[in-house]
């Protein structure tokens, strides 16, 4: 399956402020995203692997936005790898819960004028989170990743991501504080997309 959506393009030594991790890019064949997997450490298929499947937020990572806790769930999951030693992060090419960034901007747009994020989507015409996890599965089976403790918030990823063939051992919370900004965002997340805030 993992060749048929995905090609491997190349990897490469990637030294942060947090660990010296490994980066493997990917390219989805079908939709040419491209999609990276921040690696820690070695596998070992008999125990799971420590992993947070995370969507690219220009925004918040780049840009230091306060509307949304993504910066922080990445940080707080390069964390936990490097404290452990092992693990993985799937980073992926769907801006926006996949409506991508300019979509993104209008969402914001419209909840500036009222809509929460679900709703700001809806009008727009998405549904209310349009990712792809088929991705996570295939480059999970490419590196001979079979079983992952996942970092979320979010039990609809752990059922994504199963359906996709990609065994969820335990949840692994990853909670930030609220702030002014995106305190209604986070409420909106717990109400009407079941994360567990």
């Amino acid at each position: 399956m993992h060749k048929e959506l995905i090609e491997f393009v190349e990897s490469c030594e990637f030294p942060t402020e947090i660990a010296n991790f490994h980066l493997y890019a990917f390219k989805e064949n079908v939709t040419n995203k491209e999609h990276l997997a921040i690696v820690l450490g070695s596998f070992d298929r008999s125990v799971p692997t420590l992993a947070r499947s995370h969507c690219q937020c220009l925004t918040g990572e780049s840009l230091f936005s306060l509307r949304c806790d993504c910066r922080f769930q990445l940080t707080e999951s390069l964390k936990k790898i490097a404290k452990k030693g092992c693990g993985i992060v799937f980073y992926l090419q769907q801006e926006g819960r996949n409506i991508g960034l300019l979509n993104k901007i209008k969402a914001y747009k419209l909840q500036d004028q009222g809509l929460d994020t679900v709703e700001a989507n809806h009008k727009l015409g998405f549904t209310d989170d349009p990712r792809d996890y088929k991705v996570v599965s295939a480059i999970a089976k490419y590196l001979g990743i079979n079983s992952i403790d996942l970092m979320t918030n979010n039990p609809r990823k752990i059922e994504a991501l199963e359906e996709n063939g990609l065994s969820v051992n335990k949840r692994i919370p990853i909670k930030s504080k609220a702030n002014k900004y995106n305190r209604n965002y986070l409420k909106t997340k717990a109400k009407k997309l079941g994360h567990l805030l």
